[in-house]
């Protein structure tokens, strides 16, 4: 099995490789980022594909290289892995239906609640021991599905009228405009920002670029939060006005 992922943060990334261990593949996992990512996976048949939930959807930037690739599905086996601070309804089925669409077989899907990575809000912020406590819940839980995957007993998370229904109404229909584009709500402090370019290396979009010395965005957002978690200055927020505290999952590790 061959893993692909989109991780703002580090959260989607670190569940993957943990689940291809477990599984006892030692191939690689591949982001979505490299451009080499379809060529490298379009002759495995099985994949575990890991995205995190935005209000119960797809980041844009995954459907976006779902659809861009759709080519390369047809005959694959795919197991969903979606991470997610809080609620995610059917954050794996999402995917699912799209994938099914051009001719992926579903495997199952598995949710996977991770310390929160929006640092400019207050909501979901928890205590050092909360945050390992979850990531190694979360750990237990990727073991637990591996198990019951090789017992041919796969979990299904997400699926279902039920998932559908809870992601549809608690988040996705009163959200929607947020998923369907691309944000240019990203904000960037004139005053605080020392234009290091340290954000227009690591943005996945290329939105953003320095200029005369200060950082700007552009309107190609896709919300993943790691400028916002990266910035040594605290210069970039996005829903929220002030950085609370900024996300480095290896701090739990």
């Amino acid at each position: 099995m061959t893993g692909i992922y989109f991780s703002g943060t580090g959260n989607t990334k670190f569940c993957v490789d943990t689940f291809l261990k477990e599984y006892g593949d030692e191939k690689n996992s591949f982001s979505i980022e490299d451009s080499k990512t379809p060529e490298q996976i379009k002759n495995d048949q099985e994949l575990v594909i890991g995205y995190p939930v935005q209000y119960s959807s797809l980041p844009k930037i995954m459907r976006d290289f779902i659809v861009h690739n759709r080519h390369i599905w047809k005959g694959k086996t795919v197991f969903i892995i979606a991470t997610m601070g809080l609620f995610s309804g059917d954050g794996t089925g999402v995917s699912a239906r799209l994938l099914k669409k051009y001719g992926a077989t579903i495997m199952g899907g598995l949710h996977l609640k991770m310390p929160d990575s929006i640092c400019d809000e207050k909501v979901l912020k928890r205590s050092f021991e909360q945050n390992q406590k979850i990531i190694s819940n979360a750990g237990e839980k990727i073991c637990k599905a591996v198990r019951s995957i090789k017992n041919e007993k796969p979990p299904q998370e997400g699926f279902g009228t039920a998932c559908h229904l809870a992601g549809l109404f608690g988040q996705r229909l009163y959200f929607f405009w947020k998923t369907q584009a691309y944000s240019n709500q990203l904000k960037i402090n004139p005053l605080a920002c020392i234009g290091c370019g340290l954000c227009e290396k690591l943005c996945p979009m290329g939105n953003i670029a320095v200029k005369n010395g200060i950082a700007v965005s552009d309107s190609k957002c896709t919300m993943c939060y790691r400028c916002v978690n990266k910035c040594p200055r605290q210069a970039i927020t996005l829903l929220g006005k002030n950085v609370i505290e900024q996300h480095d999952i290896s701090r739990y590790l």
